[in-house]
C-alpha cells in the first residue's frame, strides 16, 4: 500500500514512529502568554488591549502589532509576560483604605506620654536629692532653673546635637 499518495490523514498516521511514552518538548513548542498594552497617541498612557501567545517577546511584539496595531491608531505597543505580572489579592483591599485618622502627625497620637512622665519624675527625684544626673547628662553639668510654673533643666550638648531642654511643670 502506498501511503505517500493518500490524502487520508488516517493512513498517514499509520507511519508515525512510536515513542516510549516519553515526551520531549522542543524549545519553541510551549508558547507563553503575553499581555499587550497599546498607546494610541504619543504622550498618552498605555492601555491593556488583550493577550497573545508567542514563543518569545520579539514574536509577541510582532503578533501584537498584527492583532492590535493595524485596526486602530497606534503609537506604541508593550508586551509583558503574563507570569511576570504581580497583583494584590482582593483580601488585601483594606490597604487601599484612606487613613482619616491623622493622629500620627500629632504628639498625642504616640504612646510615649507615660515614658516622658516617668523620666520627668526620676529627674525631679534626682534633682531634689542632689544626686548625679543619668549617664547622658553626667558628661557635663546640667543647669537647673526654677520658674513660677516648674523647673527647667538644660541638658548639655550630646554627639553634635544642640542643647536639650526639659521642662517639668508643677
Amino acid at each position: 500500500m502506498n501511503t505517500k499518495a493518500s490524502y487520508d490523514p488516517r493512513i498517514n498516521r499509520i507511519e508515525l514512529p512510536q515513542n516510549d511514552g516519553k515526551f520531549e518538548e522542543a524549545p519553541l513548542e510551549q508558547w507563553q502568554t503575553f499581555e499587550v498594552f497599546q498607546q494610541q497617541n504619543r504622550g498618552e498612557q498605555h492601555v491593556h488591549v488583550g493577550a497573545v501567545h508567542a514563543p518569545n517577546a520579539e514574536m509577541a511584539l510582532v503578533l501584537a502589532k498584527e492583532q492590535f496595531g493595524r485596526r486602530e491608531q497606534c503609537a506604541s505597543l508593550w508586551v509583558v509576560k503574563s507570569a511576570d505580572i504581580l497583583g494584590t489579592s482582593y483580601e488585601d483591599a483594606d490597604m487601599f483604605q484612606h487613613a482619616f485618622d491623622k493622629s500620627y502627625r500629632e504628639g498625642h497620637g504616640y504612646k510615649v506620654k507615660e515614658t516622658i512622665e516617668t523620666f520627668k519624675k526620676e529627674l525631679n527625684r534626682l534633682l531634689d536629692q542632689d544626686q548625679s544626673l543619668p549617664k547622658p547628662a553626667a558628661q557635663a553639668a546640667a543647669q537647673v532653673s526654677e520658674t513660677a510654673t516648674g523647673r527647667v533643666v538644660q541638658l548639655p550638648q550630646v554627639e553634635g546635637k544642640g542643647p536639650r531642654k526639659v521642662i517639668i511643670r508643677k
